[in-house]
């Protein structure tokens, strides 16, 4: 490989690249589109993600309590529209609809005999 030597002038310094502020324009531009990428891994906390892969058992244990609350909280959520919609179809079986009204007053029926802990 063959080594490229710049021309010296007469004091002995190397010549001016005869581009420089093209060079310098795309260092500053580099220079800016690196500060922005390292705002946007901070703000998005890449370094406390890679920490936590590198601990299993502290990633197992959040897994493991993000699954119970979600668990608990689809439950209750799911107890709280049931309810919502008995109440609706409690209303509904009072109004004596013609044919719908039995149907309802029979499945709100089986329900409470259900709630109640006995057989229909």
């Amino acid at each position: 490989m063959e080594l490229v030597k710049r021309k010296r002038n007469d004091k002995g310094s190397h010549d001016e690249p005869k581009d420089l502020p093209a060079l310098q324009e795309s260092l500053s531009f580099l220079d800016k589109r690196l500060q922005h990428i390292a705002t946007e891994m901070e703000r998005t906390h890449i370094a406390e993600y890679v920490d936590l892969l590198n601990r299993p058992f502290s990633l197992i244990w959040r897994n493991l309590l993000s699954g119970t609350a979600r668990g608990v909280g689809i439950a209750i959520g799911f107890t709280f529209f049931a309810a919502t919609i008995l109440y609706v179809l409690q209303i509904l079986g009072a109004l004596n609809l013609p044919i719908v009204g039995d149907y309802i007053a029979d499945i709100v029926r089986i329900v409470q005999i259900q709630l109640e802990g006995k057989g229909y």
